[in-house]
């Protein structure tokens, strides 16, 4: 039987982020502004392909996690190469005293460090997916980490980022355990993606207790028309 994992962004968009979703049949995505990832319930399959072109409209660029290759009629953009990892029994979660929770009013320090950072897409709206936290040095957001992909049964660490000034502190350590042990309250596991050439990512998630699930491709690809 398939497993969550092997789609979660389709499951999150069916269950728990349905009030952000949008789409039908074979095809669904999340709201613009909240996040530019899609979902097909089967790649391979052309009806599904169809389906997310006239989702999101003719031309539109859209990043779809876990294919191969673009449908026919679509255009390849970009692709990455990452790994998903899933918590184990030696990763331990701990809250975090320094970390504060953040919300609307935090919008505009969150998308600076991102685009400081580039730790994937983030997008106005994106931190509504879940519990966001940073650690401030003065006014400044340094570092960040939160939930974002939410299949059930598990939720996804994202944006994990940490200025370079500020790193080689634990900073980033620290807030996947403190995002985690929110994960873990609700009776749920934590997962991640990472670039696969960001080697020193995956080396500390390992060093955490995240273990290799299975490598994913991450497709940016353009709609058929413009």
């Amino acid at each position: 039987m398939p497993h969550v994992l092997d789609n979660p962004a389709w499951s999150s968009l069916l269950g728990v982020h349905a009030e952000f979703a949008e789409g039908t049949g074979h095809a669904r995505r999340y709201r613009p502004d909240v996040s530019p990832i899609v979902a097909v319930d089967d790649a391979a399959d052309p009806q599904a392909w169809a389906d997310l072109a006239d989702l999101v409209g003719p031309g539109a660029q859209v990043v779809l996690p876990g294919a191969d290759r673009p449908g026919a009629g679509w255009t390849e953009v970009a692709r990455f190469a990452g790994v998903q990892m899933v918590a184990t029994d030696r990763f331990v979660d701990a809250p975090d005293p320094e970390a504060v929770t953040l919300g609307a009013d935090d919008v505009t320090d969150m998308l600076a460090i991102v685009d400081r950072n580039q730790p994937g897409p983030f997008a106005p709206q994106t931190y509504r997916l879940g519990t966001y936290l940073g650690i401030r040095r003065g006014r400044t957001l340094v570092a960040m980490a939160g939930e974002r992909q939410h299949p059930v049964g598990y939720t996804e660490i994202s944006a994990v980022c940490t200025d370079a000034e500020h790193r080689g502190q634990g900073l980033a350590a620290r807030l996947v355990r403190a995002v985690a042990a929110g994960i873990r309250g609700r009776g749920e596991v934590p997962f991640l993606h990472a670039s696969a050439e960001n080697v020193g990512a995956i080396r500390l998630y390992e060093a955490l207790g995240f273990a290799w699930r299975r490598d994913i491709t991450f497709l940016v690809v353009r709609a058929p028309g413009a």
